[in-house]
Protein backbone atom coordinates (compact mmCIF):
# COMPACT_ATOMS: atom_id res chain seq x y z
CA UNK A 1 0.00 0.00 0.00
CA UNK A 2 1.53 3.53 -0.96
CA UNK A 3 -0.63 5.18 1.79
CA UNK A 4 0.50 5.61 4.65
CA UNK A 5 -2.34 7.38 6.43
CA UNK A 6 -5.69 7.35 5.96
CA UNK A 7 -7.15 9.84 3.44
CA UNK A 8 -10.81 10.80 1.98
CA UNK A 9 -11.53 7.84 -0.48
CA UNK A 10 -9.07 5.48 0.91
CA UNK A 11 -8.76 2.60 3.30
CA UNK A 12 -8.97 3.97 6.87
CA UNK A 13 -9.73 0.92 8.85
CA UNK A 14 -10.43 -2.77 8.84
CA UNK A 15 -13.24 -4.45 11.23
CA UNK A 16 -13.90 -7.77 12.08
CA UNK A 17 -17.59 -8.98 12.87
CA UNK A 18 -17.79 -11.60 15.17
CA UNK A 19 -19.38 -13.98 17.21
CA UNK A 20 -16.78 -14.73 19.80
CA UNK A 21 -14.90 -11.74 21.05
CA UNK A 22 -12.86 -13.39 23.32
CA UNK A 23 -11.84 -15.95 21.02
CA UNK A 24 -10.51 -13.00 18.36
CA UNK A 25 -8.63 -11.26 20.83
CA UNK A 26 -6.55 -14.08 22.19
CA UNK A 27 -5.80 -15.38 17.80
CA UNK A 28 -5.32 -11.96 16.20
CA UNK A 29 -3.26 -11.26 19.90
CA UNK A 30 -1.34 -14.14 19.40
CA UNK A 31 -0.79 -13.52 15.43
CA UNK A 32 -0.14 -9.95 15.28
CA UNK A 33 0.47 -8.86 19.01
CA UNK A 34 -2.54 -6.70 18.88
CA UNK A 35 -3.80 -5.45 22.36
CA UNK A 36 -7.19 -5.54 22.82
CA UNK A 37 -8.92 -1.67 24.24
CA UNK A 38 -12.50 -1.80 25.00
CA UNK A 39 -13.66 2.17 24.90
CA UNK A 40 -15.31 2.57 28.01
CA UNK A 41 -18.28 4.59 26.09
CA UNK A 42 -19.27 1.26 23.96
CA UNK A 43 -18.86 -1.19 26.47
CA UNK A 44 -22.33 -2.36 25.90
CA UNK A 45 -22.08 -3.01 22.71
CA UNK A 46 -18.67 -4.84 22.93
CA UNK A 47 -16.27 -2.98 20.44
CA UNK A 48 -12.75 -3.15 20.70
CA UNK A 49 -9.69 -1.50 19.25
CA UNK A 50 -6.95 -3.15 18.65
CA UNK A 51 -3.89 -1.73 19.15
CA UNK A 52 -0.46 -1.76 18.03
CA UNK A 53 2.10 0.31 20.58
CA UNK A 54 -0.38 3.53 20.88
CA UNK A 55 -1.57 2.90 17.66
CA UNK A 56 -4.79 1.66 16.59
CA UNK A 57 -5.12 -0.62 13.99
CA UNK A 58 -8.60 -2.67 13.50
CA UNK A 59 -11.82 -2.85 15.26
CA UNK A 60 -12.78 -6.11 16.74
CA UNK A 61 -16.82 -6.23 17.51
CA UNK A 62 -19.75 -9.04 18.47
CA UNK A 63 -21.92 -9.07 15.00
CA UNK A 64 -24.63 -6.49 14.94
CA UNK A 65 -26.85 -6.48 11.43
CA UNK A 66 -29.34 -9.50 10.72
CA UNK A 67 -28.05 -12.54 9.69
CA UNK A 68 -24.53 -10.86 9.72
CA UNK A 69 -21.69 -13.32 9.09
CA UNK A 70 -18.18 -14.25 10.47
CA UNK A 71 -16.39 -11.49 8.47
CA UNK A 72 -14.26 -8.54 8.59
CA UNK A 73 -15.44 -5.46 7.17
CA UNK A 74 -13.05 -2.72 5.27
CA UNK A 75 -13.81 0.76 5.47
CA UNK A 76 -13.38 3.68 3.28
CA UNK A 77 -12.83 7.31 4.79
CA UNK A 78 -15.82 10.05 3.29
CA UNK A 79 -15.83 13.84 4.01
CA UNK A 80 -19.87 13.39 4.55
CA UNK A 81 -21.68 10.25 4.95
CA UNK A 82 -25.05 11.74 3.79
CA UNK A 83 -23.43 12.23 0.50
CA UNK A 84 -21.16 9.34 0.02
CA UNK A 85 -24.60 7.41 1.10
CA UNK A 86 -26.49 9.95 -2.38
CA UNK A 87 -23.37 8.82 -4.57
CA UNK A 88 -23.89 4.75 -3.41
CA UNK A 89 -27.42 4.73 -4.26
CA UNK A 90 -27.36 6.85 -7.45
CA UNK A 91 -24.49 4.28 -8.61
CA UNK A 92 -26.62 1.44 -8.06
CA UNK A 93 -25.76 0.37 -4.33
CA UNK A 94 -27.66 0.10 -1.06
CA UNK A 95 -27.79 1.11 2.24
CA UNK A 96 -27.34 -1.87 4.77
CA UNK A 97 -27.15 -0.18 7.80
CA UNK A 98 -27.20 3.68 8.79
CA UNK A 99 -25.65 6.50 8.89
CA UNK A 100 -25.11 6.36 12.20
CA UNK A 101 -23.78 8.53 14.52
CA UNK A 102 -20.83 6.90 16.86
CA UNK A 103 -20.88 10.02 19.86
CA UNK A 104 -17.23 12.07 19.75
CA UNK A 105 -16.08 9.70 17.34
CA UNK A 106 -17.36 9.82 13.87
CA UNK A 107 -20.04 8.85 11.64
CA UNK A 108 -20.33 5.25 9.61
CA UNK A 109 -22.82 3.95 7.12
CA UNK A 110 -23.07 -0.01 5.96
CA UNK A 111 -23.40 0.07 1.93
CA UNK A 112 -23.39 -2.82 -0.86
CA UNK A 113 -21.79 -2.36 -3.74
CA UNK A 114 -23.70 -2.59 -6.98
CA UNK A 115 -22.30 -6.19 -7.91
CA UNK A 116 -22.95 -7.33 -4.41
CA UNK A 117 -19.41 -6.91 -1.86
CA UNK A 118 -20.01 -5.07 1.42
CA UNK A 119 -18.30 -2.50 2.79
CA UNK A 120 -18.28 0.75 5.32
CA UNK A 121 -17.74 4.55 4.50
CA UNK A 122 -16.62 6.41 7.89
CA UNK A 123 -16.99 10.13 8.04
CA UNK A 124 -14.18 11.14 10.88
CA UNK A 125 -14.45 12.93 13.97
CA UNK A 126 -12.32 12.62 16.87
CA UNK A 127 -10.99 9.51 15.05
CA UNK A 128 -9.61 9.46 11.91
CA UNK A 129 -8.75 5.45 11.16
CA UNK A 130 -5.76 3.33 11.56
CA UNK A 131 -3.04 5.42 13.36
CA UNK A 132 -0.68 3.14 11.18
CA UNK A 133 -0.49 1.64 7.99
CA UNK A 134 1.96 -0.94 5.89
CA UNK A 135 3.63 -1.32 9.18
CA UNK A 136 3.47 -5.11 10.73
CA UNK A 137 0.51 -6.35 11.84
CA UNK A 138 -1.13 -3.25 10.43
CA UNK A 139 -3.55 -2.67 7.65
CA UNK A 140 -1.66 -3.11 4.35
CA UNK A 141 -3.94 -4.11 1.23
CA UNK A 142 -7.28 -4.29 0.19
CA UNK A 143 -8.62 -6.46 -2.68
CA UNK A 144 -12.51 -7.00 -3.89
CA UNK A 145 -13.29 -10.12 -5.40
CA UNK A 146 -16.23 -9.62 -7.49
CA UNK A 147 -17.61 -11.79 -10.93
CA UNK A 148 -18.48 -8.28 -12.23
CA UNK A 149 -15.14 -6.18 -12.97
CA UNK A 150 -16.42 -4.07 -15.09
CA UNK A 151 -19.79 -2.76 -13.37
CA UNK A 152 -17.69 -3.03 -10.12
CA UNK A 153 -14.73 -0.72 -11.94
CA UNK A 154 -17.47 1.89 -13.20
CA UNK A 155 -19.47 1.98 -9.31
CA UNK A 156 -15.88 2.73 -7.27
CA UNK A 157 -14.90 4.78 -9.99
CA UNK A 158 -18.00 6.93 -10.03
CA UNK A 159 -18.40 7.30 -6.35
CA UNK A 160 -15.29 7.32 -4.91
CA UNK A 161 -12.91 8.82 -8.16
CA UNK A 162 -10.79 5.90 -8.28
CA UNK A 163 -8.05 5.00 -10.77
CA UNK A 164 -7.68 1.77 -12.06
CA UNK A 165 -4.45 0.44 -13.51
CA UNK A 166 -5.07 -1.79 -16.67
CA UNK A 167 -4.53 -5.36 -16.40
CA UNK A 168 -5.47 -8.39 -17.13
CA UNK A 169 -4.19 -10.57 -14.41
CA UNK A 170 -4.83 -7.77 -11.39
CA UNK A 171 -5.99 -4.30 -11.52
CA UNK A 172 -5.28 -2.29 -9.01
CA UNK A 173 -7.63 0.79 -7.55
CA UNK A 174 -5.56 4.36 -6.97
CA UNK A 175 -6.43 7.30 -5.18
CA UNK A 176 -3.97 10.66 -5.75
CA UNK A 177 -1.43 8.35 -7.56
CA UNK A 178 -1.04 5.89 -5.04
CA UNK A 179 -2.41 2.42 -5.79
CA UNK A 180 -4.21 0.80 -2.20
CA UNK A 181 -6.00 -1.87 -3.67
CA UNK A 182 -6.30 -4.45 -6.53
CA UNK A 183 -9.30 -6.50 -7.92
CA UNK A 184 -9.86 -10.78 -8.54
CA UNK A 185 -12.49 -11.62 -10.78
CA UNK A 186 -14.09 -14.53 -9.33
CA UNK A 187 -14.25 -18.11 -11.54
CA UNK A 188 -15.38 -20.88 -11.00
CA UNK A 189 -12.60 -21.76 -8.91
CA UNK A 190 -14.96 -20.09 -6.06
CA UNK A 191 -17.98 -21.59 -4.93
CA UNK A 192 -21.28 -20.05 -6.20
CA UNK A 193 -22.60 -19.36 -2.72
CA UNK A 194 -19.60 -16.97 -1.73
CA UNK A 195 -20.45 -13.52 -2.43
CA UNK A 196 -18.72 -10.07 -3.93
CA UNK A 197 -16.49 -9.59 -0.96
CA UNK A 198 -13.47 -6.97 0.43
CA UNK A 199 -10.64 -8.69 1.81
CA UNK A 200 -8.29 -7.09 4.04
CA UNK A 201 -4.52 -7.79 3.92
CA UNK A 202 -2.23 -7.06 7.10
CA UNK A 203 1.46 -6.22 6.98
CA UNK A 204 3.67 -8.49 8.74
CA UNK A 205 7.13 -8.94 8.58
CA UNK A 206 7.24 -12.65 7.33
CA UNK A 207 4.24 -14.20 5.19
CA UNK A 208 5.61 -17.84 6.33
CA UNK A 209 5.50 -17.35 9.65
CA UNK A 210 2.36 -15.74 10.15
CA UNK A 211 0.81 -18.48 8.27
CA UNK A 212 2.04 -21.12 10.85
CA UNK A 213 0.94 -18.53 13.49
CA UNK A 214 -2.26 -18.57 12.00
CA UNK A 215 -2.63 -22.79 11.98
CA UNK A 216 -1.24 -22.93 15.50
CA UNK A 217 -3.92 -20.41 16.36
CA UNK A 218 -6.48 -22.68 15.54
CA UNK A 219 -7.10 -21.01 11.64
CA UNK A 220 -6.92 -22.09 8.06
CA UNK A 221 -4.52 -21.57 5.17
CA UNK A 222 -6.60 -20.98 2.49
CA UNK A 223 -3.51 -20.06 0.14
CA UNK A 224 -0.77 -21.23 1.22
CA UNK A 225 2.02 -18.09 0.80
CA UNK A 226 3.19 -17.02 -2.81
CA UNK A 227 5.62 -14.49 -4.93
CA UNK A 228 3.49 -13.13 -7.67
CA UNK A 229 4.76 -11.66 -10.64
CA UNK A 230 5.88 -8.04 -9.64
CA UNK A 231 3.76 -8.68 -6.02
CA UNK A 232 4.88 -8.97 -2.43
CA UNK A 233 4.60 -12.45 -0.48
CA UNK A 234 1.04 -13.02 0.33
CA UNK A 235 -1.11 -15.49 2.06
CA UNK A 236 -5.04 -15.69 2.80
CA UNK A 237 -5.81 -16.94 5.81
CA UNK A 238 -9.00 -17.55 8.01
CA UNK A 239 -9.55 -17.22 11.67
CA UNK A 240 -11.26 -19.82 14.12
CA UNK A 241 -14.26 -18.70 14.02
CA UNK A 242 -14.37 -18.44 9.78
CA UNK A 243 -13.18 -14.59 8.93
CA UNK A 244 -11.00 -14.61 5.70
CA UNK A 245 -7.88 -12.01 5.43
CA UNK A 246 -4.92 -11.84 3.91
CA UNK A 247 -1.18 -11.17 5.06
CA UNK A 248 1.23 -8.97 3.08
CA UNK A 249 4.85 -8.84 3.47
CA UNK A 250 5.57 -5.44 5.14
CA UNK A 251 7.89 -2.91 2.99
CA UNK A 252 7.05 -4.70 -0.44
CA UNK A 253 4.87 -2.54 -2.84
CA UNK A 254 3.38 -3.74 -5.62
Amino acid sequence: MKLHEPVTGGPCWAELGTDDLAAAERFYGGLFGWRPETDPGQRASGRTVARLGGAAVAGLTPRSRPGQPVAWDVVFAVRDADTAVRQVTAAGGTVAEGPVDVPGHGRFVVVVDRTGALFQLWQPGSFTGAGVLNAHGSLGWVELLTREPDRAADFYTTVFGWTVTASAYYPQWGIGGADFGGMVTMDDKFPHEVPAHWLPYFAVTDVDTAAAGATDGGGTVLMEPVSPPDGPRIAVLRDPRGAMFGVYRAGDER
